[in-house]
Formats: structure tokens, C-alpha cells, sequence
């Protein structure tokens, strides 16, 4: 997902954005990078919370972190929410999913970077591009594919 934006800025450029389930941050400093007007990472874990600020101080990248679960209300006034690898658990993906449906209810674009986890939504999205990249964990040292999805409303054609 950071790839994706620091190579199309036009994505984020102007806009205000989410990181939703930011970990590291490495997709909001992107965003920041690729000219967002306004980036927040949310994530649940304090840790990655201070990672985030700590990432984008190194990087020079305005991102304000947010320590919250997101997912449980109804979405901040933001133009893009970046998900990036949060489909990997049933009962995440299903409450992930059902905030991004919120999202695109209110004209939120969603963009999701994922390396083609279990309970990835694949009927509800439009591939944009795919990257080969490094896993973790015993093929760490295989890159796999992962994409990045335009996620879309389940009434699109």
C-alpha cells in the first residue's frame, strides 16, 4: 500500500486520510510523503501507537496517531481510509468490512493493501495493482503478491 501511494500520489494528494490498523505507520508516512493534506493512523495497540509517532518524527511525515478501534463507531470525516493486511482473522475482516461499507455510505474512497489473506473480501474488489513482496514468518524469505483493491459497494455491478 505505501508503494502504491508514493508511486500515484494523486490517491491521497489534497485529501484527508486514514491508516486504519496502522502498525508501524509505514502507510500514513506515504500518504503524508505523497502530499495528503491531513493523515491519521489508528490502531488498537499502544505500541504501535509510539511507533507511529516515532516513524514519522524519522520521517519527517505529519501524521497525527489515534489509539482507538475505529471500526466500532462510524467513520471520522476523512476522504480515503488505507487498510493495509487486516484480513486475516474472521471476526476482524467481518468487523472490518462492516466499517468500510460505513465508509463508502458516507463517500469515503477505500483503498486496501493486502497479500491475498483468507477472509480477504475478493468479491468486493477491483484490483489495482500487485507488488511482490516479502511475508514473514517461515516464507520470509519468498516474496509473495499482494495487491492493492479499490474496495466497492456490495450493489456494484
Amino acid at each position: 500500500m505505501a508503494r502504491y501511494l508514493l508511486d500515484r500520489p494523486e490517491a491521497v494528494a489534497g485529501r484527508r486520510v486514514l491508516d486504519l490498523g496502522a502498525g508501524s505507520g509505514i502507510v500514513g508516512i506515504a500518504a503524508a510523503k505523497a502530499g495528503a493534506a491531513d493523515v491519521h493512523a489508528a490502531d488498537i495497540d499502544p505500541y504501535a501507537i509510539a511507533a507511529v509517532g516515532l516513524n514519522a518524527a524519522l520521517n519527517d511525515a505529519a501524521v497525527q496517531p489515534v489509539l482507538a478501534d475505529l471500526t466500532r463507531g462510524e467513520p471520522p470525516a476523512v476522504d480515503v481510509v488505507c487498510v493495509g493486511d487486516l484480513f486475516y482473522e474472521a471476526a476482524l475482516a467481518k468487523r472490518v468490512t462492516a466499517f468500510l461499507d460505513r465508509c463508502l455510505a458516507q463517500g469515503t474512497a477505500v483503498l486496501i493493501g493486502d497479500p491475498w489473506r483468507a477472509y480477504l473480501p475478493a468479491s468486493r474488489l477491483r484490483l489495482l495493482t500487485e507488488y511482490a513482496v516479502p511475508d514473514f514468518g517461515e516464507d520470509a524469505a519468498s516474496p509473495r503478491l499482494s495487491g492493492v483493491f479499490a474496495f466497492e459497494s456490495s450493489m456494484s455491478p
